[in-house]
């Protein structure tokens, strides 16, 4: 279970309800520009027990979720890291979050659909063919404006059970 730790610059903690305004903002403007889906602040909220965040003075710079779909499975989503605190690990410090969070629960797969796959290979993810995911996961992608034509890449990892 993910308390709170100390990054070299941040705070990495659960997320509350007082992030979600600030998680809405940063996730809508990466979707703004294509690289994730927009999230209506009724969404965090009944989400927001998924969320970490990362916090930089007082100030919301990076966040993710763990969306379990099924017994053995979750969904790395929403992960997104200001531009002006990207490089300083939030990322990938967000990702093992997430992962630690996986095998607190008793999920030994996690997937993730992203623009960035290398990211998520520098952390023992592979890549996959997205068919190898149930359909479940594509309950959400039908309401993708890109659902047609997706660029993302299916990426997945598997956890010690």
């Amino acid at each position: 279970m993910i308390l709170e730790s100390q990054t070299k610059t941040g705070t990495l903690r659960k997320a509350t309800t007082s992030d979600v305004i600030s998680i809405q903002r940063m996730i809508n403007a990466f979707a703004d520009n294509g690289a994730m889906l927009h999230r209506s602040m009724s969404e965090l909220y009944e989400n927001v027990r998924d969320f970490v965040v990362i916090v930089e003075d007082d100030t919301v710079v990076g966040c993710a979720a763990l969306h379990v779909t099924w017994k053995d499975l979750a969904e790395l989503k929403s992960l997104a890291v200001l531009e002006s605190a990207q490089g300083k690990g939030y990322g990938k410090a967000l990702i093992a979050a997430c992962l630690d969070e996986a095998v607190t629960v008793g999920v030994t797969k996690v997937f993730a659909l992203t623009y960035v796959p290398e990211l998520f290979e520098k952390i023992g993810f592979d890549r996959v063919d997205r068919s190898v995911l149930p359909r479940k996961v594509w309950t959400e992608c039908v309401y993708c404006p890109k659902f047609l034509d997706c660029g993302e890449i299916a990426v997945l990892k598997e956890l010690a059970g």
